[in-house]
């Protein structure tokens, strides 16, 4: 019996219970009402119920009364085993085996569908993430970025929505300017300006632009010559970019060039949205947004007293293109460094007439720091100055470098420990759960050699106690993925594998799924080898939203 079938056989026991009592307290009672809970200590049942308590009241029944009415009548529903009421009011929920055991055959003829739904296909979302300046070669905070950004597109499209990833292309502004000073100055030999760009690949990139140029690029004039370098540079590096991206398993649907907000007049069409709206007015020669009337701290010049566009101009004009593009929900992953930006990007959001922190998320990422011999490691090769995606690539390997990106809160500090993700040992947590997808496979591989197959499947010789934990947590998969897109966390699926393989570990070390010696195959062996399939499965389903590989064999 899976969550939703139980919760459902809860309802149907519920409602009737609470009509008796009080007519119409159950009129607008559903599932979502009453929801249900993995219990930590297994001694109490399978699941938990929380609903005498909240009912009781709205019913006029004592919680610990009405929870014993509600077990006494759902102990009749089938694949219910023993329903118990323990403290105030809480129901302890007990499967028969056979109902819990038959989501083993459930998840391996759903295969990579298990875990998925559409409860979100009503949202279109624009998911922007990493679009690092193309000043440089990613550095780390771009890097978790860009695993978390990518998993968590996963995991909303798995859950039915629309999502478009979506790469902010900064190629406006100074730091573009100081960009192409370096090079131009690393091509003539002097030091790097005072503000400029240092590192191995301004050499590298001062050099190809040189042999790119369509003729002798030192024949030009000083201001032409650096909007030579300028121009073809930033192409070079972002193609570098883009590239380190795909290599890590990221890849953009949208390169959105913020050099387009400028040229077409999309700043000027959202300040005439705005100036419609009743929320832009003009002071000291400048053009103003009113945001303070949507919880700003101050109102934010949008127009410079000199007519050149302020810095949230280009925000207003990319937010309102992208609801114009048709996006319903947009999420904008920003670094530790933006969390002041928060308040005027909501109050943004609110004079435009659209609701904050639903039209628009914006998600805070805290630092990377590496770690290795228990020191930092603080200097890159070819940066100079951080350490990039490709450094980190090149030590611990792609599916490493993402799980450990993933497996935290990308709102906390992070340290990495490049030692711990370099070992083949249960203490690195990607080597971990992938072993235990692997080991799946290998049992199955010797259960077909000794002539184990699933041509048989009896759900309620699954009775060991390992057996039991293992199915529970294989029917907490769906529920772990989807409330993960819900508070769009994907750090959650991450820890429920980690879990999950070690409860699948000591179900391999007490349940065997082939005979031993001149045993004959039996159903318990058949039926076993459902629970095994179905594990590797829900394990290959996880690590694939995370965008990490499922070996069959280490």
């Amino acid at each position: 019996m899976n969550p939703d079938a139980l919760s459902a056989a809860l309802l149907a026991v519920i409602a009737p219970l609470a009509e008796a009592r009080r007519p119409g307290a159950a009129a607008d009672l559903t599932v979502a009402d009453l929801p249900l809970e993995r219990p930590r200590n297994r001694d109490h049942g399978d699941w938990a119920s929380n609903a005498a308590l909240k009912l009781g009241k709205a019913v006029g029944a004592n919680p610990r009364e009405f929870a014993q009415e509600i077990a006494t009548a759902l102990a009749d529903a089938e694949g219910i085993a023993s329903v118990e009421v323990a403290g105030p009011g809480f129901i302890n929920i007990r499967l028969e085996a056979g109902a819990a055991g038959a989501l083993a055959k459930t998840i391996v003829e759903a295969g990579a569908a298990f875990g998925t739904n559409t409860s979100r296909a009503d949202e279109i979302i624009n998911l922007e993430f990493v679009s690092a300046n193309p000043t440089g070669p990613i550095h780390l905070g771009g890097t978790r970025w860009a695993a978390v950004g990518d998993a968590l597109a996963r995991i909303l499209a798995s859950q039915g929505a629309q999502v478009t990833r979506e790469y902010y292309f900064n190629d406006h502004g100074a730091q573009i300017d100081r960009f192409a000073r370096s090079l131009v100055a690393a091509h003539e030999g002097r030091p790097t300006p005072e503000d400029g760009y240092g590192g191995g690949y301004i050499d590298d990139i001062a050099r190809r632009v040189a042999l790119a140029y369509q003729g002798d690029i030192d024949e030009l004039e000083p201001a032409a010559k650096q909007e030579a370098f300028r121009e073809i540079g930033v192409g070079l590096m972002f193609d570098e970019i883009k590239k380190s991206l795909h290599d890590f398993g990221v890849d953009f649907d949208v390169y959105f060039h913020e050099n387009h907000l400028h040229e077409t007049g999309a700043v000027e069409r959202a300040v005439a949205r705005l100036r419609e709206l009743g929320h832009i007015y003009e002071a000291d020669g400048a053009t103003w947004l009113r945001s303070t009337e949507f919880g700003d701290d101050k109102d934010r010049v949008v127009i410079k007293s000199d007519g050149n566009p302020a810095y949230i101009s280009g925000d207003l004009a990319y937010y309102l293109d992208k609801r114009e593009r048709g996006f319903n929900r947009c999420i904008i992953m920003l670094g530790a460094d933006h969390h002041g930006y928060v308040q005027r990007l909501m109050a943004m959001t609110a004079a435009f007439g659209d609701e904050p922190y639903v039209n628009l998320q914006i998600l805070i990422g805290q630092m990377v720091n590496l770690v290795k011999d228990g020191q930092p490691v603080r200097m890159s090769k070819r940066a100079g100055t951080v350490v990039t995606l490709e450094d980190l690539v090149e030590i611990v390997g792609t599916d490493a470098a993402r799980y450990a990106l993933t497996r935290s809160s990308a709102d906390s500090n992070l340290d990495v420990d490049l030692d711990v993700l370099q070992k083949r040992t249960n203490d690195n947590p990607v080597f971990y759960v992938q072993y235990a997808h692997a080991r799946t496979h290998n049992v199955a591989r010797n259960a077909a050699s000794l002539g184990v197959t699933r041509d048989a499947f009896v759900p309620e010789l699954l009775d060991h106690e390992t057996e039991s934990a293992l199915l529970g947590a294989l029917q907490e998969f769906p529920r772990v993925v989807a409330y993960a897109a819900e508070v769009r966390e994907p750090h959650r699926v991450a820890r429920y594998l980690e879990e999950l393989a070690g409860l699948y570990h000591r179900w391999y070390d007490n349940c065997r799924v082939t005979p031993l010696g001149d045993e004959e195959v039996t159903d318990l062996h058949r039926t076993r080898l459902w629970l095994n399939d179905a594990t590797g499965q829900v394990l290959r389903n996880g690590l694939t939203l995370l965008g990490v590989s499922a070996p069959e064999r280490m």
